[in-house]
C-alpha cells in the first residue's frame, strides 16, 4: 500500500510539473496583441524635424507606406487610436491612413519656430505655418482675394451640402478653432477669413483629400465630418 501510495504521488507531481512547465512556457510566448483602443486625441500635429515630414502608412497591424508625407508643423484630425503587436501607438487619420504616434503630438499646436527640437503624407489639408512672412502673407491674401472655384454640376452640389450641414453657408460660422463657411481649422485660412479664401482653402482641402467633393460628400455621410 505505502509503494503504491508513493507511486500515485510521485504521478501526481510529475504531472503537476509538466503542468507547471507548459503553462509557463505559454505565458513567456505571449505578445502583445495588436488592437483599436478608446481615441485619446482629435487632432494631432507632426513634431519630427529631422527630415521635416513623416510617412503615412495603410494600416498599423503590418504597416507598408503609401507614399504620402505629412509636413512638420501641421496639424490633422484623428479618427482612431491603436497598438500595434509590438506595444507601437499609432493614429489614424481617416480612411486607413497611419502615422506612429512617436512623431506628433496631441492637439493643434502652430509652429513657434521652424527650428523645433523635438525628435522624431497627404490627404488632410495641412495647417498653414503661421511663421510665415508678412509679405508671403499679404501675398496669399492678395491672391485668395480674387479665387474663383471651379466647382459645377454635382460638385457644386456637393459643395454646397457639406456647407449646409456645416455652417448653414454661412462664411461668419465658427465653434472653437473652426471657421466659416467649410468650418475649417483657423490656421488652414493663415489669418484670412474672406470668403475667397475659405472657397480657395476649401477646394484644395477637399481636392487633397478626397479628390472631389462628391467623394468627400460620401464621407460625410458615412462619418459625420469630413
Amino acid at each position: 500500500m505505502k509503494i503504491k501510495s508513493i507511486l500515485v504521488k510521485s504521478i501526481a507531481v510529475a504531472a503537476m510539473s509538466v503542468t507547471s512547465l507548459v503553462v509557463a512556457n505559454n505565458a513567456g510566448s505571449n505578445t502583445a496583441q495588436a488592437a483599436i483602443v478608446q481615441n485619446d486625441a482629435s487632432v494631432v500635429t507632426v513634431n519630427y524635424v529631422s527630415n521635416n515630414s513623416i510617412s503615412v502608412y495603410n494600416n498599423y497591424e503590418n504597416p507598408v507606406a503609401t507614399g504620402q508625407i505629412l509636413a512638420s508643423n501641421t496639424s490633422w484630425k484623428v479618427i482612431k487610436t491603436a497598438y500595434d503587436s509590438k506595444g507601437h501607438k499609432w493614429y489614424d487619420l481617416g480612411k486607413d491612413q497611419w502615422v506612429r504616434a512617436k512623431y506628433v503630438t496631441i492637439g493643434h499646436h502652430a509652429a513657434a519656430t521652424q527650428t523645433q527640437t523635438t525628435a522624431p503624407a497627404s490627404t488632410q489639408a495641412p495647417a498653414q505655418s503661421q511663421t510665415q512672412t508678412q509679405n508671403t502673407q499679404t501675398a496669399s491674401n492678395t491672391s485668395a482675394s480674387s479665387y474663383t472655384s471651379n466647382a459645377s454640376g454635382s460638385e457644386a452640389s456637393a459643395k454646397a451640402w457639406i456647407a449646409n450641414r456645416e455652417s448653414g453657408g454661412s462664411y461668419s460660422a465658427s465653434n472653437g478653432q473652426y471657421v466659416g463657411k467649410y468650418q475649417l481649422s483657423a490656421s488652414y485660412l493663415n489669418g484670412d477669413y474672406s470668403a475667397a479664401n475659405q472657397e480657395r482653402v476649401a477646394d484644395n482641402y477637399v481636392k487633397s483629400r478626397y479628390g472631389s467633393w462628391s467623394a468627400a460628400k460620401s464621407f460625410w455621410q458615412a462619418n459625420g465630418w469630413y
